[in-house]
């Protein structure tokens, strides 16, 4: 029926193209045509219609970047529980489909002037709770304007993205800003950073800077670097530029000016942290992911047996 209904205008009605069908061994006429025309949706069309309405929903308001396992948990966190191949197939006939990443480019140089802290992860990106580790890395995106570079800070236990910056050259302010504004939102928010605080990045000559490391002791954060070249002892900041690249870069370009990239990258850094699922999150947003946490761990008032 889809084919007919898609095709009638161009061949001359419905009867040409029912005739042609059945030369074909498709036993369809004009009569049955009709007949199933009038016939009221059956409950499981009802049911496709309206998944399908949720499913452009859910695409819609996340970038478009979700593919059937992110839409399938949001799904369920909305209290829509539905078979996974029922997404896939509902997916695939509505045209939809998420983003596939792309190669990483390398951004950072290390400046063999420097000395570089110790590796405090050997690639163990895990954390027992927020502010305990942080991993950093910037890149860069190529604009009308010129070249921006955008850096980020990531907090290792949550995923949630503490502090980003940009800047149209890649000197040591730029991942400095991303840092303070990690400092600075963590402070905002009731949840300052502690002693034992690990700031984690590649060897690139921004963060092995004496400007950079002065500023981490200052703040008593544990500076610890990762091997030259080997993006595998940063992955989870390369994954996350990956998915910065993939979900918003790429897909809105091309870019302008320096200004557009900002407001764009702050609308994204939201999303990121308040909205999109991550998998190593069990499938909740970082925001969330951490109010968890602290709904679990906050210190219970000792009430008095007199009182």
């Amino acid at each position: 029926m889809r084919f007919v209904d898609a095709h009638r205008g161009r061949f001359g009605g419905v009867e040409p193209i029912c005739r042609v069908l059945r030369q074909h061994g498709l036993k369809i006429t004009p009569s049955g045509y009709w007949a199933a025309k009038k016939r009221p949706p059956s409950k499981r069309q009802v049911r496709d219609a309206q998944l399908t309405d949720r499913i452009r929903e859910i695409h819609v308001a996340n970038y478009g970047v979700y593919g059937a396992r992110k839409i399938w948990h949001e799904l369920h966190r909305r209290g829509h529980p539905t078979a996974r191949c029922t997404v896939e197939r509902l997916m695939r006939d509505a045209g939809l489909a998420g983003v596939v990443r792309g190669k990483k480019i390398r951004t950072t140089i290390a400046d063999p002037g420097h000395e570089r802290a110790a590796d405090l992860l050997n690639r163990d990106f895990t954390a027992a709770r927020p502010n305990r580790c942080w991993v950093a890395d910037f890149t860069h995106i190529a604009a009308w304007s010129g070249v921006v570079y955008v850096a980020f800070v990531v907090d290792v236990y949550s995923r949630a993205i503490v502090g980003w910056s940009a800047a149209t050259n890649k000197r040591t302010p730029l991942v400095l800003a991303a840092l303070d504004m990690g400092l600075w939102r963590r402070d905002r928010a009731g949840q300052p950073v502690g002693a034992g605080l690990v700031h984690h990045s590649d060897a690139g000559s921004q963060y092995t800077s004496f400007r950079f490391t002065t500023h981490l002791l200052a703040a008593g954060i544990d500076a610890s670097i990762g091997s030259v070249g080997d993006a595998l002892d940063n992955a989870l900041m390369e994954s996350t530029i990956g998915l910065y690249k993939t979900e918003l870069i790429k897909p809105r370009g091309p870019w302008r000016s320096l200004a557009q990239v900002e407001l764009a990258t702050a609308e994204w850094v939201d999303w990121y942290n308040n909205q999109r699922l991550h998998s190593a999150t069990g499938h909740v947003p970082p925001t969330e992911y951490e109010s968890i946490f602290y709904a679990q761990h906050q210190p219970r008032e000792v009430v008095g047996a007199n009182s």
